[in-house]
Parts: structure tokens; C-alpha cells; sequence
């Protein structure tokens, strides 16, 4: 539970991405229509939340700088 702040964060800085807390299970959202990817894990697994903040920082779903 202690890294959902950290993504909290994350989320905030990026309009292409939505946090959703439901019934135990954080959701992310990123991009939008066809191409959307859903990342999920339980709410008080800091080992999959890890995973998630690792991807929107540096993997597949990293922000892409235009230049």
C-alpha cells in the first residue's frame, strides 16, 4: 500500500493516463480509444503497483518526448 501515492503521482503528470480505484483493484489506463492498455493489480500490492510505476517510467507505456 505504500507505493500507491508514488503512482498516484505518476498518473497525475500524464493526461493520456487515468488512475480508477475499484473493489480492491487499481486500474490504469493509458492512451485512448483502440489502442488503450489496461494495467491492474490489487490495491495493497506494492510489488505489482512497482511493476505498473516501472512501465509508465521507463517501459513499453513511458511518455515519449517529441523532438
Amino acid at each position: 500500500m505504500k507505493q500507491l501515492g508514488n503512482l498516484a503521482l505518476v498518473c497525475a503528470r500524464r493526461p493520456e493516463v487515468l488512475m480508477q480505484l475499484y473493489g480492491g483493484t487499481v486500474s490504469i489506463h493509458v492512451g485512448a480509444g483502440p489502442e488503450r492498455a489496461v494495467l491492474h493489480t490489487e490495491w495493497d500490492n506494492d510489488a505489482g503497483i512497482q511493476r505498473i510505476i516501472h512501465e509508465l517510467n521507463f517501459g513499453k507505456y513511458c511518455e515519449r518526448k517529441a523532438g
